[in-house]
């Protein structure tokens, strides 16, 4: 990444996402600037796509390749 290099964590991603979102929204950011900005976004999102991928893989193998809906139990569901 431009500003910070890669990131080490998902929320370390999302975090500078958000960084830059504000930025771009609330600065007047040369054209050269937003282009920087907007790239180091696509790279980000990339690289946290890729973290839920990794995620979800290792859900469906703990989960023996079953996966189900969350149920929350609520005051009318019986025990």
């Amino acid at each position: 990444m431009s500003r910070k290099g890669t990131p080490k964590t998902f929320e370390e991603a999302m975090t500078r996402l958000e960084e830059i979102t504000q930025t771009m929204q609330n600065t007047g950011l040369s054209l050269e600037e937003s282009l920087a900005a907007y790239e180091e976004g696509v790279k980000l999102v990339a690289f946290c796509q890729e973290k839920l991928q990794q995620v979800e893989q290792k859900l469906t193998v703990l989960d023996k390749g079953i996966l189900t809906d969350l149920r929350l139990n609520n005051e009318d569901d019986e025990f």
